[in-house]
């Protein structure tokens, strides 16, 4: 088949789990035989086209002015589908807006089948406005919607009343078979006897980060040695690092920083609890690296973590905006080493169904019907 995916930001340039997960689907769909056509955004340090195999990127200028951003990506990128339009199989957006309607739009001139993928904020954070404006004709108008979760999929089918597919993000195990715990913490300078709790993310408020800074106060009254890695990078650090002065939490709270997505695994495999204090959330790849490398998990029960964390099976789940609730799961893994040990096994078991071997089996599917 000949596919066009449409996304706003593709790596190396952005590595948000958008663009890691539309990056991995773009590979596996080439790796299966498929000429894929990735239109993105340009950005100056890179190439406008690329090529790779089955694998084309082609970057599309816009004007980087806040109304002229919107309309001038949306149509260089409709004149690079366009230009690729011959033998054209499908066209897919990943999330509503723009990607979603500028599918939407070219699948209706060129006569070809439409997807939106929906990603998670353009449902769970998208305002009344948007919902009956762009997402009322985007979502009622393509020919096939996909969803990242069941909790996405019955959200759109109560706005929207229609059919949905559920197709959730995927991972490549390969990445976490052969690292040993205690070469990856030699590496990385982690003391054998601290117990290391992870976060991987972008610093930014809807990840909850403020509320497991204040879990750490009390954790650290019963566990001495443990600290806090944050890995990632975003628009809260500054306020996050104050808090943690604050809270005289300097000794016991890390700012890791961005860090290539390959050495992600690393950072998980060195850790001993992975801890997504999320306020809102789609279904995060973090959640599948922290089960590859059989990490114990707390995650708060929003968007489609309940469907991924079963509570007491393969990690906890507690309320949004809980320091406490997080502080008492954490401290029951790290007290209990028959407990952490059973959810280990579980999450390297339960990781299994994510491989994207399965998920791009399940999208090939979808694409035929």
């Amino acid at each position: 088949m000949k596919i066009a995916i449409l996304v706003s930001h593709f790596p190396p340039k952005w590595i948000a789990g958008t663009e890691i997960a539309t990056y991995n689907i773009t590979k596996h769909l080439a790796k299966r035989g498929h000429e894929v056509h990735v239109i993105t955004r340009y950005s100056k340090e890179l190439q406008r086209l690329e090529e790779s195999d089955s694998l084309y990127i082609h970057r599309v200028c816009y004007l980087d002015f806040p109304i002229l951003r919107f309309f001038t990506h949306l149509f260089f990128s409709f004149v690079e589908i366009f230009k690729i339009r011959k033998d054209l199989s499908v066209i897919h957006g990943q999330m509503v807006s723009p990607c979603g309607l500028l599918a939407m739009i070219a699948g209706k001139y060129l006569q070809k089948p439409s997807i939106t993928y929906v990603r998670g904020s353009d449902v769970y954070k998208a305002t009344k406005l948007f919902k009956i404006t762009i997402g009322e004709f985007v979502l009622r108008n393509s020919d096939v919607v996909i969803a990242l979760t069941g909790d996405m999929k019955r959200e759109i089918q109560k706005i929207y009343g229609r059919e949905v597919f559920v197709i959730p993000n995927g991972i490549d195990l390969e990445k976490f078979n052969n690292l040993s715990k205690e070469n990856v913490r030699k590496k990385l300078k982690i003391a054998n006897e601290e117990e290391i709790i992870v976060f991987v993310g972008t610093l930014r408020s809807v990840k909850g980060i403020k509320y497991l800074i204040e879990a750490m106060k009390i954790i650290i009254q019963k566990n001495i040695d443990t600290r806090l890695m944050l890995v990632g990078d975003g628009e809260d650090r500054e306020s996050l690092e104050k808090h943690v002065k604050e809270l005289d939490l300097e000794k016991y709270v890390s700012f890791v920083g961005k860090v290539p997505n390959e050495k992600v695994p690393e950072y998980m495999v060195a850790s001993d609890v992975f801890v997504l204090p999320s306020v809102s959330e789609g279904f995060p790849v973090t959640i599948l690296e922290a089960m590859a490398s059989g990490l114990p998990i707390v995650a708060t029960k929003v968007g489609g973590l309940p469907e991924i964390i079963k509570d007491g099976e393969n990690g906890f789940l507690v309320e949004p905006k809980n320091p406490k609730g997080i502080a008492q799961r954490v401290m029951l893994i790290l007290e209990d080493d028959n407990l952490s040990g059973r959810i280990s096994r579980n999450n390297r078991e339960c990781v299994k169904k994510y491989s994207w071997g399965s998920v791009i089996e399940r999208l090939e599917e979808v694409y035929k019907s």
